[in-house]
Order: structure tokens, then C-alpha cells, then sequence
């Protein structure tokens, strides 16, 4: 798909909004990195809040990919709800509102697997988590997302805005124990997520979607019942080199599993084939000794 001008990158200071701006440069586009902080992939800073300093960011701007977010871990911090919807909700309104004047043809929003919550949740099984399970926040953070997720597809249906939602799996920095257990199900390499942005924006939409991001699983949807309360068994069968790997490395396997992101959805319609997988976890930390 061409983009006529500059591609506008909220976050450009986070760690997926970094890797956005370096993805997108090495494939030869203009890139415009925003943020509150500067860094190396910060061109402008730019605070989503600010209405009019919105306005002039966008003029000119072909497409806009917004990464910028209060994340989970202020709710951790206590952060006031207040913050949360005048950043999550109000900035990407404000962000909306200037690429309809300003003619941006398309506009994608970078949501969080988080917002389904409690649907993820079941007492005898592990839920396969699919775009069409309905969301059920837990918190305020979950909360904005949804309603600014809800803004895009009213801009969509409404204005004509080309928008789409792509729920990214948890990419936080962890011990590698951890990270492989997580990568098993529902956890993504950063770089993973902005090869789905970048899909994203190459994909011409005639209607409002919504994808997951995540790094896949070696999981079948008939390996739900067992991946609850015997998870060792199937990563057995669907991954048979874990065992002498976590064995080596002294690692232990998830106790349980109550959740597997399925990326299907993406993958028939976006070509969205996740490079940073499990298999690819383990083989490096052997590499690694």
C-alpha cells in the first residue's frame, strides 16, 4: 500500500514503538518518531494530550501507528484513573480527530491481549483466546483500551478513517525461565510486534479489524482441557526438545496454563509468521549455555 507522507509513530521511546521506527526505516519509509521522551528514535516530542500540538504533528503525516499508552505497570503504580483516560482515551481521540482533518489514510491502534481479563479465565480449562472472545476488562487500564479500541472502529464506520486494533501480547523484561514459559502462550518479542504493525500497514482494510499479536504457541485448541492442570504433558507432545533443554538449564516448566493466544486470524490475513518463538527462545539459551 503506498503512503502518501510520513509515517507518524506514537511511543517511539517504548520498547515496541522503538522497534516500529527501526523496522519501518529499514524497509525505506519516512519515519516521524513521538514521544514524551527523548531518544534515539524520538524525532519529536509530543505529548497525545495536547490537542493542538497534536494538530501540528499530524499535518502532512500519511498514516499514524499509536503505540503510546499508560501501561499496566502504572496501574501498578497507582497511577489515577483520571491519567489513564486523558492519556488512553483522550490522546487517541485527539490523535483521531487530527487524522481525519489532515487526511491521514490510515490509522492503527496498538491495543493489549489484557482486555479480555476475566473472559481468560475458566475454572476447569484453558481458555483459547480468539478475536471474536468478548473482552471483559479487569481494571482501569483494560478499561481505556477497550473504549479507545471502540473510537477507532466509530472513526472507521463514521468518518471513513481507515482503522485497525492490534492486541499485543506481554513483552516485558524477564528471566529467561520465565520468558520461555510465557512465549509458550501468550508472550511476544517486541520485534514480532512490529512485524504485525508493519503487515498492518501494508494490508489494505475495507472494514474495521481487530488482531492478535503474539508469538504463537505449539498448542492445538484440543489441548485445552489438559493444559489447565497438566501442562508438562503437552508441551511434551507438541514440544518434545523442551524437556532436555529445561533439564540442562535447570528450568521449570508452568504449573498451569489457563490461556493460549491464538494468532490464526493474523496469520491468513496478514501473513503474520512470528519469528521470535518458543522453539527460537530455547535454541538460543542453549546457544547461549
Amino acid at each position: 500500500m503506498n503512503i502518501s507522507g510520513p509515517v507518524l509513530v506514537t511511543g517511539a521511546a517504548g520498547r515496541l514503538g522503538r522497534e516500529i521506527v527501526l523496522l519501518l526505516r529499514t524497509r525505506g519509509y519516512k519515519v516521524v518518531g513521538a514521544d514524551l521522551l527523548p531518544s534515539t528514535t524520538t524525532d519529536l516530542l509530543l505529548d497525545i494530550r495536547e490537542a493542538a500540538a497534536v494538530q501540528r504533528a499530524v499535518r502532512g503525516v500519511g498514516a499514524i501507528l499509536h503505540t503510546a499508552a499508560l501501561h499496566g505497570r502504572h496501574y501498578e503504580l497507582h497511577y489515577p484513573r483520571a491519567e489513564f483516560v486523558e492519556t488512553n482515551i483522550g490522546g487517541t481521540l485527539n490523535l483521531l480527530e487530527a487524522g481525519c482533518q489532515h487526511g491521514v489514510g490510515k490509522f492503527i491502534y496498538t491495543s493489549t491481549t489484557s482486555i479480555y481479563g476475566q473472559a481468560m479465565v475458566h475454572p476447569e480449562q484453558a481458555v483459547w483466546v480468539e478475536e471474536t472472545l468478548r473482552p471483559e476488562p479487569r481494571d482501569i487500564y483494560d478499561i481505556t483500551k477497550q473504549a479507545a479500541e471502540a473510537l477507532c472502529r466509530d472513526f472507521f464506520g463514521q468518518e471513513g478513517l481507515e482503522t485497525v486494533v492490534l492486541r499485543v501480547s506481554r513483552f516485558l523484561p524477564e528471566p529467561p525461565n520465565l520468558a520461555a514459559n510465557n512465549r509458550l502462550y501468550r508472550g511476544l518479542d517486541e520485534r514480532d510486534g512490529a512485524l504485525g504493525h508493519l503487515l498492518a500497514l501494508e494490508h489494505r482494510f475495507s472494514e474495521f479489524e481487530v488482531f492478535n499479536i503474539s508469538a504463537g504457541s505449539p498448542f492445538q485448541r484440543d489441548d485445552v482441557g489438559r493444559l489447565k492442570h497438566s501442562p508438562r504433558q503437552v508441551i511434551d507432545q507438541r514440544l518434545p526438545q523442551a524437556a532436555v533443554i529445561y533439564e540442562q538449564l535447570g528450568w521449570q516448566f508452568p504449573a498451569s496454563i489457563d490461556q493460549v493466544y491464538s494468532i490464526e486470524k493474523a496469520r491468513q490475513q496478514l501473513g503474520y509468521e512470528p519469528r521470535y518463538t518458543a522453539e527460537r527462545l530455547l535454541h538460543e539459551a542453549v546457544q547461549r549455555g
